[in-house]
């Protein structure tokens, strides 16, 4: 499954880099994409464990930058 969700309030490049390759990380994860110019972030991974990579994912933009919200896009 592939997913694309829009970061709102992302400014920081550091921060792009450093979600990126902490959801990466996630179990069930086969990509992850963060684009700083467009905000968006595309995930692809393991069908039955999508909800989990989805939460997880969620939790880590929380805790890495506080300010930004997540959107489908």
């Amino acid at each position: 499954m592939k997913k694309t969700f829009k970061l709102e309030g992302l400014d920081c490049a550091n921060c792009v880099a450093k979600i990126e390759n902490t959801v990466k990380a996630i179990d069930g994860v086969t990509s992850a994409m963060v684009n700083f110019a467009t905000t968006k972030m595309v995930i692809e991974g393991d069908d039955a464990k999508f909800d989990e990579i989805i939460k997880a994912a969620n939790d880590i933009i929380k805790r890495l930058e506080p300010n930004v919200i997540v959107k489908k896009a």
